[in-house]
């Protein structure tokens, strides 16, 4: 590829599909622009009047195999084209895609299938073992990816007769749950469409979609960051560069030779890309903005960073359940050593932010309590879990289980959690999913999971063990039980072996006690 010596895009104005779902978005800019460049992957690129013919093929494809309205469909592989023609195949049939996080083993992969009711299944050839490794039986369908152009191309190409809402439900992303099983979050289109809205109800340009923006994609798709990003680019008519899996070098590349003007990471993938041996400011230097969110950001990260990527940064805050962003930090507070570096951010506009105490009562600025968000782009349920529905959104409200305060200014400063989830390199991980699978392990008595700093990936997963009376396991045994059963990101970095684990007298396991002492160092416990 030939470096790219184009200048950054000015603030050119794009044009937005109305009302807000992804069905229109794909008509509007198939006839708008139907030449642009859509997607580019691996060299290979897809126009927008691609894009909306394609994944109409799709939709009738769905149709014919019995699939509608409501009915699951599941992805499991890696970035490509196909994944987005699947996205959009599903808006235009009411159908709602099920992204499986590929890095999963067949248990997990099983579990997600099967709570999801998915009918059918798109698998990429390099994860059929896993599909085959299952406990229980695929779904009814499966189209290999490889498969996929021949199985839509005896279907017509025009549009389908189905009409979403902005409420309609378009996707449904997996989060670790906190009592060991991974929880469906239901989101309509409503979800990929509120927070621009905000933004441009005030005209501000926190984040912002301009002409002829090449946008990188680092987050992958089964993730709530990456889908956003995606839908946000393809909302505004630009060009998204997908990679099929992060590479810090390949994302370097990207960057220099296409000309990537906007990025969206999450810290750790910063971290790799300066610590690429030779990389230099001359390799970011089309880049206009660099979205980075998942995990907070140490201020050393965030200083090089800005110095060696010479670009606006804006920090993002939210969860799954908050249709991904629901409060940022914008390119004018990243100031070195300023009073906002150690902030999330502040709410958009349409979205509001309260703290409150144990009981419910909201408290006042700068006091520390649960944060709570209020945002048009809420989830719609936990899919099939409606007293867990219940526990997180409260009136509108989305309990994030974060400890944090909002100053007077309306920033909102996270300093650590009240649910236990760990964030590795911007992964969810909870402890009780790791805990249920270690104590099936006959050399374990009790296992007590938390996650400790690190400063490559944010955190780490550190346990503490109880072995088993008469027993004696080693961290190789205990690493050598959980490869098969638990993904690679949730797997721990470290084991302590103790006779006993701390409890109060109703004998409630004292985390807090066990995990406070790696973070003693810290100003807040969250890394």
């Amino acid at each position: 590829m030939e470096t790219s010596t184009a200048p950054r895009p000015q603030s050119a104005r794009v044009h937005h599909p109305e009302p807000g779902t992804l069905v229109h978005t794909a008509r509007f800019h198939a006839a708008r622009q139907p030449e642009a460049t859509a997607v580019i992957c691996e060299g290979r690129t897809v126009t927008y009047a691609d894009l909306h013919r394609e994944s109409n093929r799709m939709a009738h494809a769905l149709r014919t195999a019995g699939l509608g309205e409501g009915d699951r469909v599941a992805y499991l592989g890696k970035e490509s084209e196909h994944y987005y023609e699947v996205l959009f195949a599903c808006a235009k049939t009411g159908t709602v895609l099920v992204p499986v996080n590929w890095r999963l083993t067949a248990p997990e992969v099983s579990h997600i299938l099967q709570d999801s009711g998915t009918r059918l299944l798109f698998l990429e050839d390099e994860f059929t073992p896993i599909v085959e490794g299952m406990p229980t039986e695929p779904p009814e369908t499966v189209v290999p990816v490889t498969s996929i152009r021949s199985w839509r191309a005896q279907h017509p190409d025009g549009e389908t007769e189905f009409e979403a809402t902005p409420d309609t439900p378009v996707a449904q992303l997996y989060t670790s749950g906190t009592t060991g099983l991974p929880k469906g979050v239901v989101l309509a289109h409503r979800s990929f469409f509120a927070i621009r809205d905000g933004l441009a109800s005030e005209g501000l340009d926190w984040i912002d979609w301009r002409a002829g923006d090449l946008a990188l994609i680092g987050i992958p798709g089964f993730h709530v960051g990456g889908l956003w990003w995606a839908t946000q680019n393809f909302n505004a008519g630009t060009t998204v560069v997908a990679m099929r899996a992060f590479a810090a070098r390949q994302a370097v590349d990207l960057i220099r030779d296409l000309g990537i003007t906007t990025a969206c990471v999450v810290p750790a993938m910063l971290r790799m890309m300066l610590n690429e041996p030779g990389v230099s400011a001359q390799d970011f230097s089309t880049l206009r903005k660099t979205v980075y969110g998942g995990s907070p950001i140490s201020e050393a990260l965030l200083e090089e960073s800005l110095t060696v990527l010479d670009c606006e940064f804006a920090q993002i805050y939210g969860l799954t359940e908050t249709g991904n962003t629901a409060v940022c930090l914008p390119p004018a507070a990243h100031v070195p050593g300023g009073p906002l570096m150690q902030a999330a951010g502040r709410p958009y506009p349409g979205v509001r932010a309260k703290v409150i105490d144990h009981r419910g009562r909201e408290l006042p600025p700068g006091a520390v309590g649960e944060v709570c968000l209020h945002t048009p782009a809420r989830m719609v349920e936990y899919w099939g879990l409606p007293e867990k529905t219940a526990e997180t959104l409260v009136d509108g409200w989305v309990h994030t289980g974060d400890a944090g305060y909002v100053d007077r200014e309306g920033y909102v400063f996270i300093r650590d959690r009240i649910k236990d989830a760990i964030l590795v390199a911007g992964e969810n991980v909870y402890p009780a999913e790791i805990e249920n699978v270690l104590e099936h392990h006959p050399g374990v008595g009790e296992a007590v999971v938390v996650g400790v700093p690190d400063a490559r990936w944010g955190e780490k997963v550190h346990v503490f063990v109880v072995p088993a009376a008469g027993e004696r396991p080693s961290p190789r045994d205990l690493h050598t039980f959980l490869v098969p059963r638990l993904a690679a990101f949730k797997l721990p970095a470290s084991y302590e072996f103790t006779d006993r684990i701390p409890r109060n007298p109703s004998g409630k396991i004292l985390r807090r006690e066990l995990r406070d002492r790696f973070w003693n160092d810290s100003a807040r416990k969250v890394n």
